[in-house]
């Protein structure tokens, strides 16, 4: 009788471990997010020559991590002046691929990088809510010429991460009134 009970014991807590793994997974995931439009701006000034492979490296991986298939992804290559160089919406991990390619063959060229150009019309585009902005940059004077010149209101709302040589901007567009709505309502007016 208590072999039993001992047997019976083992064969529940295999049961309740069993449940506990099949199950946990499908706790802890967090449902796929819709579609999204993600501009990507890249400096094609000769500033980018230096830094060019580690660039397409953080990239790569940064893709790989953003990307979504039913994404639709803008690249646009910020030279002298700036031109999209591939749009699409992502199929998988072909699209994925063309959109890395796009970004490895953008020469590094010229003196500028016309950033307030790509970001104007970046922010012109927008289809989608939320709409996700990535500008690289090595180009400091470009850089700081877009900070103070007329577009300098389009990098309001952004996050900027440094690395040696060039930093990577997350910039929100088009955020003025949602901005607006959340401060009144945080301010209760």
């Amino acid at each position: 009788m208590k072999t039993d009970i001992i047997i019976t014991g083992k064969k529940t807590l295999w049961l309740i471990l069993a449940v506990f793994c099949c199950l946990l997974p499908a706790y802890g995931a967090e449902p796929p997010r819709a579609p999204i439009d993600i501009n990507l701006i890249v400096d094609g000034s000769q500033a980018m020559s230096g830094v060019k492979a580690e660039v397409n490296s953080w990239l790569s991986g940064r893709l790989d991590q953003i990307l979504m298939e039913g994404d639709t992804v803008t690249v646009w290559s910020a030279g002298a002046s700036a031109k999209i160089v591939f749009s699409a919406k992502i199929d998988g991990k072909t699209g994925i691929d063309a959109v890395k390619k796009s970004v490895r063959e953008i020469p590094a060229a010229g003196d500028k990088a016309d950033y307030a150009g790509a970001l104007k019309e970046a922010a012109g585009r927008r289809n989608s809510d939320p709409c996700y902005t990535l500008l690289v940059s090595a180009s400091q004077t470009s850089l700081s010429a877009l900070l103070s010149g007329q577009q300098a209101n389009l990098m309001r709302f952004s996050r900027v991460e440094e690395f040696s040589g060039w930093r990577a901007l997350v910039v929100g567009l088009n955020l003025e009134a949602k901005v607006e709505k959340a401060a009144a309502a945080f301010f209760g007016s």
